[in-house]
């Protein structure tokens, strides 16, 4: 079916018209594509367009862990569930200044109570104009300010504790702790500042493993608090309160943590289809985002604290924290530096990605000035360069360099160097975007545009992108086979940035560049750590190990690059015939062995360049990349390793 066809089907859904000219000429004025309807079937939900266009320029949103477990501000988010755990930190710190959790237990931060101290202790921030610290018209006016084009915040954590009006859970911040709609006040405020609205719900693991440790509870309700009144009631009571959030609210994307494959399915998709048939009704593209238990033809799936190693499709989303340490504000909180943030949030959107950012006001209702200072940073930056950031997409090549960023969940964001580059281009396909992590000095080197990859008879312009909305034109470069070769106005910086950004224009559409050539024949393979080459040893046993030897022109150290399909290629040796294999064991420093050619995934290597000549060697079975070990000696073992930003893991290759 053309989208066309699913317009017009949805124009008459929604407005209840006949088929008529009429109807057809305004087709225009519906923001959404897709079914005019939904069924709670994964065959319907998966026809859901997972990320619209408007996500897609959007690439940075905010949001943050706030609520009641900001107030004992220790430990981090999972507060609430630690207490209880005999022997843990909290634990411990909780006896120490509250009391023991079965005498002081988590509702009373809701309800109020005195610790050890004799101080109040409760979730109830108030708002500014009755006294209090909380304004959200500030939150947002700094989301804005930050450069995010969504934000919103926890509506609910694992720990069971709505911020909204909730009729379907008691424990709410309505008729509890602060007596304020949380979620209410935030989306008017953030709508105010013409930002989307996201609100995340991580209760799914709320009842299936969060409090754990807590005692059954005897009264019903705080069964509802610790997730206790069983899975009939706790699923139900999942999509109850993901359908008020959806119709009070009308969230433009609804993020979901973990543990979505212990919910009930009809449950789940009882809730996407509710979502999606709610999103026709209001005319808008919403986005539903998860982890777990829903797929990637409806819905966008999340990296946590991550992202892929390379580009990957279809569009994808990370969620990061300002903090290493905690997504919540706890007492002496650390920060990752503003540039590495940065740096980061460039990387995810090199490889088709946009990044959440969380971060974590104190129990009060304030943001820490080091947070607001990293915020302002960014946003400072995206209002000087955003043209490269926003409304962008990704290229053919997501970028070049040695500082290796992502590769799956949990991946520390980390700063560049000057001689890494993370490209963009316009939607029409006619400007690309080369944004350089440091000055790169009187000369800046691009081995990707290289005159063996890429034909650039149709490039008309390169300019550096100024501070202030200005741009100088870069007439000096040169383009030869290790890359184009750019006059930057001077050695040391012109202006200080995090980052910056050189734009080249073309007359038609940006080329595509090509791979490399690889040597046809016979090669060597050199570790650029170590400066030794595979060697196979000769005439050796299947199941040896590979080794590494200096470079004497023996047959031993030659090897052939053949095709095995998909992209991967097989590593042959010219002595004895047997191929480079992980053996299927994917650890970290595990042995690199060889064995006669069987087709197998572990006998498959594709080759990532890094740039410069230099390659990555991964493996299709363990994921894991040839890696010289530090070690150089001749005859020394070849080992595997995770894909990092050691020199040890990579390889150059060069004719024999």
């Amino acid at each position: 079916m053309t989208s066309f066809q699913l317009s017009r089907r949805r124009l008459l859904a929604v407005a209840g018209l006949a088929v008529a000219a009429d109807v057809l000429r305004v087709r225009t004025v519906w923001a959404t594509e897709g079914p005019g309807s939904y069924t709670p079937s994964w065959s319907s939900v998966d026809q859901h367009p997972p990320a619209p266009e408007w996500f897609q320029d959007a690439k940075f949103g905010i949001y943050y862990h706030w609520g009641v477990f900001s107030v004992p501000a220790f430990g981090n988010e999972w507060y609430p569930r630690n207490m209880y755990i005999a022997g843990s930190n909290e634990n411990n710190h909780h006896k120490q200044v509250y009391g023991d959790p079965s005498a002081w237990p988590y509702q009373n931060f809701i309800n109020g109570a005195r610790d050890k101290a004799g101080n109040w202790v409760q979730f109830a921030p108030k708002l500014k104009s009755a006294g209090g610290n909380f304004d959200p018209a500030e939150w947002a006016q700094l989301f804005a300010d930050a450069g995010a084009k969504f934000a919103g915040p926890v509506a609910e954590h694992h720990d069971g504790y709505s911020m909204w009006n909730s009729t379907a859970n008691e424990w709410n911040s309505v008729r509890t702790g602060p007596k304020l709609d949380l979620l209410r006040l935030h989306a008017d405020a953030i709508r105010g500042k013409g930002l989307k609205l996201l609100a995340a719900l991580h209760h799914a693991y709320h009842f299936t493993g969060y409090y754990d440790h807590v005692p059954t509870q005897p009264t019903e309700s705080l069964r509802r608090l610790f997730g206790q009144n069983g899975r009939a009631a706790e699923n139900q009571l999942w999509y109850d309160k993901l359908r008020e959030v959806v119709d009070g609210y009308q969230p433009d994307l609804v993020y979901q943590d973990f543990n979505l494959t212990q919910v009930d399915e009809a449950q789940r998709l009882n809730f996407l289809a509710h979502y999606y048939n709610q999103a026709v009704a209001w005319n808008k593209d919403v986005v539903a985002t998860y982890k777990d238990g829903f797929n990637n033809r409806g819905e966008v799936f999340d990296f946590e604290r991550g992202g892929p190693g390379d580009l990957m499709t279809p569009y994808w989303m990370t969620d990061d924290s300002i903090s290493s340490s905690s997504w919540c504000y706890t007492v002496g909180i650390g920060y990752y530096s503003m540039k590495a943030i940065l740096h980061s949030l460039l990387d995810r959107v090199s490889k088709n990605g946009t990044m959440l950012l969380n971060i974590a006001p104190m129990a009060d209702g304030t943001i820490p000035a080091g947070q607001r200072t990293i915020l302002l940073g960014i946003g400072d930056y995206l209002k000087r360069f955003g043209e490269s950031v926003y409304a962008t997409r990704a290229w053919s090549v997501y970028g070049e360099g040695p500082t290796k960023m992502g590769g799956g969940s949990f991946t520390t964001p980390v700063e560049g160097t000057a001689t890494d580059i993370r490209f963009t281009r316009s939607k029409d396909n006619t400007v690309l975007y080369a944004t350089v992590l440091g000055w790169p000095g009187s000369t800046l080197h691009i081995t990707t545009l290289g005159s063996n990859r890429i034909n650039l008879a149709g490039l008309t312009s390169v300019q550096l992108l100024g501070p202030d909305g200005s741009a100088t034109t870069l007439t000096g470069r040169t383009q030869d086979g290790s890359g184009l070769h750019i006059t930057m106005p001077s050695s040391t910086p012109p202006f200080s940035a995090p980052a910056y950004v050189v734009k080249m224009r073309f007359s038609g559409q940006i080329p595509t560049p090509g791979s490399a050539p690889l040597p046809t024949g016979w090669a060597r393979i050199a570790n650029v750590t170590t400066g030794l080459v595979l060697d196979s040893g000769g005439n050796v046993a299947s199941g040896s190990p590979l080794k590494q030897w200096n470079w004497d022109g023996s047959t031993n150290l030659q090897w052939q690059l053949t095709d095995a399909g998909g992209g991967y290629y097989r590593i042959v040796n010219r002595t004895n015939g047997m191929v480079a294999d992980s053996g299927g064991n994917s650890a970290n420093g595990a042995i690199c062995v060889q064995a006669s050619w069987n087709g197998g995934v572990n006998q498959q290597w594709r080759l990532t360049s890094l740039g410069n000549g230099r390659y990555q060697i991964v493996n299709r079975g363990t994921g894991t990349a040839l890696d010289g070990m530090g070690n150089s000696a001749s005859g020394s073992t070849v080992g595997l390793w995770t894909p990092n930003s050691s020199t040890n893991n990579q390889w150059t290759i060069t004719g024999a």
